[in-house]
């Protein structure tokens, strides 16, 4: 099992001058941590316009910074937006980035989700799928071809040669962003690696599991050329402390990302109200008063916890075979000093036993070679995007939305 740390910068209000600062700098301090620590990934958004809850507009700046302060680490842009970027500023910057980290680029795609995004770059949500694919079938030639063309739907580019090209050849490995099972099985179908950014169950992430890899290996579409990347990511709340309890105390902002998610999710198109007009940071600690019981159910669903606690979730996510567990240490207003402390912990106490699984080795080979066949599982029950104890907003709070 891989481990990453996810980051989207959320920065909640009030907003004092050099919180932003603060913010940039102490993420990359703990990239800087875990890279000394041995993890495997970090992960960083792109997100656009969406106050408090991610101020991460140009990853691959900020990558490009890490890639400096790090050595082993892979830096992964999870994920690109493909709707509102241009395909060969993408392939541009992807190849920028492989070149500064010595080949450590990990290159995930997405959409956006949300109008608040697509709108001012002139897409909208009818459309952004067809942007996409159109997207990814414009950029792969550019890695690889001294000169490409491509005249579509979304993108007329004329004969030229992007330059720079990625160290790792033909590209860096591939992902994509997934929020639901459907995307799930798409990414499956796609030859991407699935970013499985929600919160389940072992129960649930064991059926994702059978449903990405009978996708992959039983009903292989790509929509270029390309090389897969057969690999399952989940994300997941994270706070590693001595005691339960502390761990909890130390992660009370965590479930800031699923309540925002929630909270818009339930707006027409995931539209944000205007500028300054939502503190977000006040709705959430008022859900969270009203909600007490709620609030300590989201936090039993994530990695949170001491070290023997999340030895034992893990050990039942590690039966359900998936590749890499993403940890979200970044959220709310959790410290940078608790950020630190658990990261160094949890490397300690809790990573060496699942680092190294020649049974889950194994078990990926005889999938992916065929002389393992995986049961097309029923996913009716795993079709909650959000779990079974994720963060529940009510009707009035969607309505201020």
């Amino acid at each position: 099992m891989k481990f990453g740390i996810f980051y989207e910068l959320q920065l909640p209000r009030p907003w004092n001058d050099g919180d932003e600062l603060r913010l940039y700098q102490n993420a990359l301090t703990q990239l800087e941590t875990a890279d000394r620590l041995a993890y495997d990934y970090a992960w960083v958004v792109e997100h656009h316009f969406l106050e408090e809850y991610s101020h991460s507009p140009a990853p691959e700046s900020f990558l490009a910074a890490a890639s400096q302060r790090t050595k082993n680490i892979r830096l992964g842009h999870g994920i690109f937006q493909l709707t509102t970027n241009h395909p060969a500023r993408v392939a541009e910057r992807v190849a920028v980035l492989d070149l500064l980290s010595n080949g450590r680029c990990e290159f995930g795609m997405g959409e956006s989700a949300s109008i608040t995004e697509l709108t001012p770059f002139g897409r909208d949500m009818e459309t952004k799928r067809e942007v996409f694919e159109e997207a990814v079938q414009a950029i792969f030639p550019m890695f690889s071809k001294v000169g490409t063309e491509h005249h579509g739907k979304y993108f007329d580019i004329p004969l030229r040669n992007v330059v720079p090209k990625p160290v790792q050849k033909p590209h860096p490995p591939l992902w994509m962003a997934c929020s639901q099972l459907p995307t799930i099985e798409r990414a499956g179908q796609n030859g991407f690696g699935a970013l499985g950014f929600q919160f389940v169950s072992a129960e649930a992430a064991h059926a994702w599991v059978h449903a990405y890899y009978n996708a992959i290996t039983k009903r292989l579409k790509k929509l270029a050329d390309y090389e897969i990347n057969p690999n399952m990511a989940l994300v997941s709340f994270f706070m590693c402390a001595k005691t339960d309890e502390e761990a909890r105390r130390r992660a009370d902002g965590a479930t800031f990302f699923q309540f925002a998610l929630r909270y818009y999710g339930q707006a027409q198109n995931r539209q944000r109200p205007a500028p300054g007009t939502v503190n977000m940071w006040d709705e959430y600690n008022k859900w969270k008063r009203d909600n007490p019981e709620a609030q300590e159910a989201a936090l039993r669903g994530g990695l949170i916890g001491s070290p023997e606690t999340l030895r034992k979730k893990l050990r039942r996510f590690r039966s359900s075979h998936i590749d890499q567990v993403i940890l979200l240490n970044q959220a709310g207003k959790n410290t940078h000093e608790h950020i630190c402390e658990s990261l160094e912990l949890f490397a300690k106490e809790v990573m060496p036993e699942f680092q190294h699984d020649p049974e889950h080795d194994a078990w990926k080979k005889g999938v992916l070679d065929g002389s393992i066949q995986l049961e097309e599982i029923d996913t009716q029950a795993f079709t909650d995007r959000y779990g079974k104890l994720a963060v529940n907003v009510g009707s009035k709070a969607a309505a201020a939305g």
